[in-house]
C-alpha cells in the first residue's frame, strides 16, 4: 500500500506521528469509451464555452455559479486564507460510546500506520480504546476540506472513518409515513419468528459478486476466443399478492429447510417451496377440503340408505319367492290325495 497522507494524531498534550493509507479498494470492472468501428479510445478535450479555445490544468480556476450567468472566480490564494484545521493533525475532541455514531455518518475509511519512534504512544492509544470501549471523535482536513471522523481499533490497526456532517443527511419524506397502518399481533409473532429462523453469524466472506465474476468470465471468453457461456437466470422475485400470513408461515419453512431443520409436518418434497408456491398450495388445499366435504357427507347418506333399504329388500325378496311357492305346494298336494274309488 502507499500512504496518501502524513500527519499526526493529537490527543491531549500526545502527538502521534502516522501516515494514512486507504483501507478499501473499488473492484468494479472499468471500461473505456472506444469507438465502435475501430476500437480507438474517445478523448475529451477541455474547452472554453466563451473562447472556444482548449485549456491547459494551469489555466483552469474554480468558479461559484451565482446565478444570471454571473461566475465567481477562487484562487488558490483563496482557499489558503481559510480557517482550516491544521493539514496536518488529526485533533481527537472527545470519546463516545460506539453505538452513539449512527453508522449513516460513516462515509470512507482508512488505516493509520504509526511513524518513526511513535508505535509505543500509538499502542497506547490502541489499547485505551479498546479497554474504554469508545471511539474517538475527531477533526481532520483531507484534501482540502475539514471532514469529521471517528478513530477505532479494526485488527490491531488505527482506523479512521470520515462521516459526513449532519446537514449532509436526507431527511426521508414519504407519504406512507403519515398513513395509519397497523400491523396484527399474529403478524409481528411471525415476522419475529422468521427473523429467528434466519439468524446468524455474519461471515462477509460467505457473500461474493456474482454479477463481477460473470462479467469477467464474458471478458475472459472474449480475449481467449472462447464460447460465451451464460450465466444462469436469477429467479425472479414473487409477486406481492399473496396472503402476508401464509407468505410468512412459508417463509418460516424454508428457512429451517435451509438450515436442515425439519419442517412442521415433516415429509418430503421436491426442492424447498416458496412463499407464493407455499400460500397458493394452501389455498388450494382448503379449496379441495371444502369440496370433498359435500361429497363426503353425500357418500355417507347413500350408504346410510342402501344400509337402511338392505333388510326390506331382503324381506321383499323372501315374501315374492313364498308367494311364488304357494301353487306348487297347491298342485303337489292334489296329486298326493288317494283318488275316489267309481
Amino acid at each position: 500500500m502507499r500512504a496518501i497522507w502524513k500527519g499526526a494524531v493529537s490527543f491531549g498534550l500526545v502527538s502521534i506521528g502516522v501516515k494514512l493509507y486507504s483501507a478499501t479498494e473499488e473492484k468494479d470492472i472499468r471500461f473505456h469509451q472506444v469507438h465502435r468501428e475501430d476500437g480507438g479510445r474517445i478523448r475529451y478535450k477541455r474547452t472554453c464555452s466563451v473562447c472556444g479555445e482548449e485549456v491547459t490544468y494551469d489555466d483552469i480556476a474554480k468558479g461559484y455559479d451565482i446565478g444570471g450567468g454571473e461566475m465567481v472566480i477562487l484562487t488558490d490564494e483563496d482557499f489558503a486564507d481559510l480557517p482550516l484545521t491544521s493539514s496536518r493533525a488529526i485533533d481527537v475532541l472527545e470519546f463516545v460510546p460506539a453505538e452513539q455514531v449512527d453508522p449513516i455518518l460513516y462515509n470512507k475509511a482508512y488505516f493509520l500506520e504509526p511513524e518513526g519512534a511513535a508505535t509505543k504512544p500509538y499502542v497506547l492509544l490502541r489499547d485505551a480504546l479498546i479497554d474504554s470501549e469508545r471511539v474517538a471523535i475527531v477533526k481532520v482536513a483531507l484534501r482540502q476540506r475539514e471532514q469529521l471522523a471517528t478513530l477505532r481499533v479494526r485488527e490491531g490497526v488505527l482506523l479512521l472513518n470520515t462521516m459526513l456532517w449532519p446537514d449532509e443527511i436526507r431527511t426521508p419524506d414519504f407519504g406512507f409515513l403519515d398513513e395509519d397502518l397497523k400491523v396484527r399481533p399474529p403478524e409481528l409473532a411471525m415476522a419475529s419468528s422468521l427473523i429467528d429462523s434466519m439468524t446468524g453469524e455474519f461471515e462477509p466472506d460467505v457473500f461474493t459478486d456474482d454479477y463481477r465474476a460473470a462479467l469477467q468470465e464474458v471478458i475472459d471468453a472474449k480475449v481467449e476466443g472462447r464460447e460465451v457461456v451464460q450465466p444462469e437466470e436469477v429467479e425472479e422475485a414473487p409477486a406481492a399478492a399473496v396472503d402476508l400470513m401464509a407468505a410468512l408461515k412459508a417463509s418460516v419453512e424454508r428457512a429451517k429447510a435451509a438450515r436442515g431443520e425439519q419442517p412442521a409436518g415433516g415429509g418430503g418434497g421436491g426442492g424447498a417451496p416458496t412463499p407464493i408456491s407455499s400460500a397458493r398450495s394452501a389455498q388450494k388445499a382448503a379449496e379441495q377440503k371444502a369440496a370433498k366435504a359435500p361429497a363426503k357427507k353425500t357418500a355417507a347418506k347413500k350408504t346410510a340408505e342402501k344400509k337402511a333399504a338392505e333388510p326390506a329388500k331382503k324381506t321383499a325378496t323372501k315374501k315374492t319367492a313364498a308367494k311364488k311357492a304357494e301353487p306348487a305346494k297347491k298342485t303337489a298336494a292334489r296329486k298326493t290325495a288317494p283318488r275316489k274309488s267309481a
